[in-house]
């Protein structure tokens, strides 16, 4: 297994907030076939309560993506990309995702394990708001391919 066990408990953080546009979540939402009015109206999202258009739940993998990627591209993870393999992801939403909102991410390596000649990596990112409430968690799973024998 290439992968460096060593990096099991490490984070990453964006170096910056991201920032959710209208756009980005237009786009999103018809590149992923999300057609509730919510996500590209302004006012069927304020008659739901919102202050803004609101993000489809998928949306949140674009921030936690960009966060994680600090930790595949460090050179001391040991992670070839080109041998990753996306393996599950789940969500655990505190409140939706919406335009205008400036979110931090934090990427916290929680599991480094072998699988055979793969490794299995478990990484969970906090996303929250400038004054750090939560607004997500994304939790993930890739798989590092080995080398067969």
């Amino acid at each position: 297994m290439p992968v460096n066990t060593d990096k099991q408990g490490v984070s990453y953080s964006l170096p910056r907030p991201y920032e959710v546009s209208r756009e980005a979540i237009a786009e999103f939402a018809h590149a992923t076939g999300a057609s509730a009015r919510c996500h590209f109206d302004t006012e069927a999202a304020t008659a739901l309560g919102y202050t803004d258009v609101i993000a489809p739940t998928t949306f949140a993998v674009i921030i936690a993506q960009k966060s994680e990627s600090a930790y595949i591209t460090d050179p001391e993870s040991g992670i070839d990309f080109s041998k990753v393999v996306h393996g599950s992801e789940q969500f655990s939403f505190t409140r939706p995702i919406v335009a205008g909102d400036r979110l931090h991410a934090t990427t916290h390596v929680d599991g480094v394990r072998a699988a055979g000649s793969n490794a299995m990596i478990t990484t969970r990112t906090e996303i929250t708001d400038p004054a750090e409430a939560p607004v997500v968690t994304v939790t993930s799973t890739i798989v590092v391919r080995g080398d067969a024998e």
